[in-house]
């Protein structure tokens, strides 16, 4: 087995992987805030660490995935407002809906959904430790964190407390704040129809940050193996959890490895909801398959920035068509009894797959070697079915690679890839090729070529090739 690395945000390289117990992983992937339709710009983060989580369970690790859900905020209880509803029941509501998205793109990893509104104990037995420690204080509209007693804030992120200041995803503001950088611990209840508890602070709710460490305090202890999420929650949310629970336990790190995603861009612009440029989850599977949208998001280095567009999605379809084709192709050799001289060497491929995947989950190289192996084995195609025992090892293969990423549908492969507009035009060619009328035989070639698809005749008749 390979040495696993990661690219670690804590380190800034890529690291190996040595969890704390030497088969067990835990990790934490931070969850939605419910109170709207989840994007593909979400689905990004949450099928990259589906496929990874499945990667190290076919290694042989046992991981615990544990992902936390915002289900009381303040963006919740503005977004109830406008609705005119109570906003535990927005919250409900758009978890169900989060849960359905993700079974709808095959996310199965995930051992444990953890809902903030659940821990609310959890976290104000953190809140009296940072107090008791010196690290909190209160105000009159809540409990906050004062970011200049914890020296290692901004190791994560590269900042200083100095640089807090431009704190860009949910400032807390409030007038006696020590520190403008300085981040809401417990918020004091306002409106008597928000959402609140009893608590040694008064009546109030959680914090954004202070959610996810008492969940993970809970599940793991002060320190676990991998956190993960996406790049714009490296400052101030990832900042603020390690100042939390270091400060609580006094032991570094909170995390191992930090593995953060890379933005889903559409027009050079992050998806995101405050600029409207996005596109559910829902509405995109009712346009393509889910299988594309794994394929689409795996063939991409995980902290890659992506640029969504309908032109790139139609380039994922046909190299995902291209791998269809040949598992169909191989289908058929493995059921073929005749046995042959001809060998394909499967191993040098898969080495170097598994190798690409070792080294930070090069998805984009470990395709590579797959369409690679595609085009070598096709060559022998061409001429000479290759043995029931070489076509099973190489079936086998990609069933391997289907665990991990689920970019196959196997209902789809009993079916025929080619299109039945392509069919007809071939039935046609062949019409006038008996005929002899050649140049209208080739304007028809022409034709089938604009379905990406290439024609080869051969004694046994015309043969279909995938551009």
């Amino acid at each position: 087995m390979y040495n696993i690395k990661i690219y670690n945000t804590l380190s800034g390289e890529k690291d190996v992987l040595k969890p704390f117990k030497k088969n067990r992983i835990n990790l934490f992937v931070c969850g939605p805030t419910v109170y709207d339709f989840s994007h593909i710009g979400h689905a990004r983060t949450y099928i990259i660490f589906d496929c990874f989580v499945k990667y190290l369970k076919q290694l042989g690790f046992k991981v615990f995935y544990l992902q936390n859900i915002t289900d009381v905020d303040d963006k919740i209880i503005l977004r109830a407002k406008e609705k005119e509803v109570l906003p535990q029941d927005l919250a409900l509501a758009y978890e169900r809906e989060y849960l359905k998205d993700m079974k709808a793109v095959g996310i199965t990893s995930v051992s444990k959904y953890a809902r903030a509104t659940d821990y609310v104990k959890e976290t104000i037995n953190q809140i009296e430790r940072l107090l008791e420690k010196g690290y909190a204080y209160k105000l009159d509209d809540g409990v906050y964190f004062d970011i200049k007693k914890f020296k290692n804030y901004g190791e994560l992120s590269g900042r200083t407390a100095l640089q807090a200041d431009d704190a860009v995803s949910r400032i807390d503001y409030s007038k006696g704040k020590r520190n403008r950088g300085d981040f809401c611990l417990w918020k004091l209840i306002s409106h008597k129809n928000e959402p609140g508890w009893p608590s040694p602070f008064g009546q109030g709710r959680p914090g954004w940050h202070i959610e996810d460490t008492a969940i993970t305090e809970k599940f793991f202890g002060a320190q676990y193996d991998i956190h993960g999420g996406g790049r714009d929650l490296i400052f101030p949310h990832h900042e603020a959890e390690v100042a939390q629970i270091e400060s609580i336990s006094g032991k570094r790190p909170m995390a191992k490895y930090w593995m953060h995603t890379g933005f889903l861009t559409t027009d050079g612009q992050k998806m995101s909801k405050s600029l409207n440029n996005f596109l559910t989850v829902n509405n995109f599977l009712k346009r393509y398959p889910v299988e594309l949208l794994r394929f689409y998001f795996a063939k991409n280095l995980w902290r890659s920035p992506i640029d969504y567009s309908e032109s790139s999605m139609v380039e994922a379809k046909y190299a995902l068509e291209k791998i269809e084709e040949f598992i169909r192709k191989i289908k058929n050799q493995k059921l073929k009894i005749k046995n042959t001289n001809k060998k394909f060497i499967l191993k040098k491929f898969k080495d170097e797959f598994y190798k690409n995947l070792a080294d930070d989950f090069n998805t984009p190289k470990a395709f590579a070697v797959i369409f690679n192996l595609i085009k070598e084995a096709n060559k022998l195609l061409d001429k000479n079915p290759l043995s029931k025992k070489n076509a099973k090892e190489i079936y086998d293969f990609f069933e391997e690679i289907n665990k991990i990423f689920s970019i196959i549908d196997s209902k789809k492969l009993k079916q025929s890839s080619i299109p039945e507009e392509v069919k007809s035009l071939l039935k046609g060619r062949e019409n006038y090729r008996k005929n002899k009328e050649w140049d209208k035989a080739d304007e028809v070639r022409k034709e089938i070529e604009k379905y990406r698809y290439a024609i080869e005749d051969t004694k046994d008749g015309p043969v279909l090739k995938k551009i």
